[in-house]
């Protein structure tokens, strides 16, 4: 079991799936007349009307820029953005809120470590391992340092499960690999991946690792300290924040050594036209009015799904999971992407001689939402040897009426161009 799981707990009482549901006005909605069966949410996820109310109360009653000002309404912004990064600190079991740092989300944060931390570090030569199923944010980073520094990027492979090879790791790890790059969850196969033991692996060869967690923090429970990775990254609107905003957690002492990857206002100490000197952490990294709002909406959103019980989603989503493999492997010429024992929340699939594209559309319009195409993970398609896939992403208000409608609409395009 990864680090990152969230077991059970004995005798936990199931999400209220329906009250839930409530909290969430958008599903309400009919697109082409049809119940909403919204199963995107690796793409993005909804909020409930606390994160919207968090955002809107914001800019409603307490708007002003944060930090130095001195009036009411700037100190009650300030409050309340130190009280986002406060809520982001506890929910990552980090051990101090100066190494969590806001970002525009997991995006910027890899390309922060890229550029701040591995590239001033790398010679010609060096390697940087990730492995076959990331995201092109954790693989196109990487490139451009290693360009910039005549490094080498090498990918660990997966089975035609969709589970790491980590013998493979083993033999590419050595003393020229300088950092380590593991998707927590995979977003095209949902694939849970062993943080901790490639952590354990990578440590031995003296390698770093960053943990792309952007799809781990909507499905499970994450403590940086038992997963043992150096950085960990996130975005807030894949676990019912808002867009724009999310977060890197690192190590302090790595932290303390990067250079800032951005220069501006707030994130110094004094500044001179013979030179600066920075801030301390966590303001080093965040030059610039930051996103307010965002940071406490995802403060709420945190705040939120801690109040559900990360152990009731993990249940309620495996159990999902199960039915969904289960249903659509029962439908003539479909085939699943991905069937990792270990899994949260994705069934990805294709279906004979029907293009994905082709499926998205006609399962939009009996008021199925799901995502179609590479996903941002090329390399998973070149792997099973697919254009793309069909994706239906399970969230917290998903429930088996979501999974009948999916099926049914299935049946709807095979009939229509099968």
């Amino acid at each position: 079991m990864s680090a990152a799981h969230a077991a059970p707990q004995e005798g936990a009482k199931p999400l209220d799936v329906a009250a839930l549901r409530s909290q969430f006005p958008i599903l309400e909605r009919r697109p082409h007349g049809k119940r909403l069966a919204y199963l995107d949410n690796a793409a993005t996820t909804q909020r409930p009307e606390c994160v919207v109310e968090a955002v809107a109360g914001f800019y409603r009653r307490h708007n002003a820029n944060v930090h130095r000002g001195v009036h009411l309404l700037s100190e009650e912004a300030t409050a309340a953005y130190d009280g986002a990064r406060r809520i982001v600190r506890d929910h990552l079991g980090a051990p101090s809120e100066r190494e969590c740092l806001f970002t525009r989300g997991t995006t910027e944060s890899i390309n922060l470590v890229a550029q701040a931390w591995l590239r001033p570090r790398l010679q010609p030569g060096d390697e940087i391992l990730v492995t076959e199923m990331e995201h092109h944010s954790n693989i196109v980073p990487w490139q451009i340092v290693a360009e910039q520094t005549g490094a080498v990027l090498k990918p660990i492979p997966m089975d035609d499960r969709g589970v790491l090879r980590l013998e493979a790791l083993d033999e590419l790890l050595s003393e020229r690999t300088k950092l380590v790059g593991v998707v927590a969850v995979s977003n095209a196969l949902g694939t849970i991946n062993p943080v901790r033991e490639i952590a354990d692996r990578a440590h031995a060869a003296g390698a770093a690792v960053l943990v792309d967690g952007a799809q781990a923090l909507p499905h499970q429970s994450v403590d940086v300290k038992a997963l043992g990775c150096d950085f960990f990254a996130f975005s807030g609107h894949k676990v019912y924040g808002p867009t724009g905003i999310g977060g890197l957690w690192g190590r302090e002492e790595l932290l303390e050594e990067m250079p800032p990857w951005q220069g501006g206002g707030d994130m110094i100490s004094t500044v001179s036209f013979e030179g600066s000197k920075w801030a301390g952490l966590p303001a080093k990294f965040e030059a610039g009015t930051p996103n307010v709002a965002g940071a406490i909406g995802l403060g709420a959103a945190l705040r939120w799904i801690d109040g559900l019980g990360l152990d009731k989603v993990a249940e309620h989503e495996r159990r999902l999971l199960e039915s969904g493999r289960a249903k659509l492997a029962a439908i003539p010429g479909l085939r699943l992407i991905g069937t990792a024992e270990d899994a949260a929340g994705v069934l990805s699939f294709v279906l004979d001689g029907i293009h994905a594209h082709d499926v998205g559309t006609i399962l939009d319009r009996e008021g199925v939402a799901v995502r179609t195409g590479h996903h941002c993970a090329e390399p998973v398609m070149r792997h099973f040897g697919v254009p793309a896939t069909a994706r239906a992403s399970l969230g917290v208000y998903n429930d088996e009426d979501d999974l009948d409608q999916l099926v049914e609409a299935i049946g709807t395009v095979r009939e229509l161009l099968g």
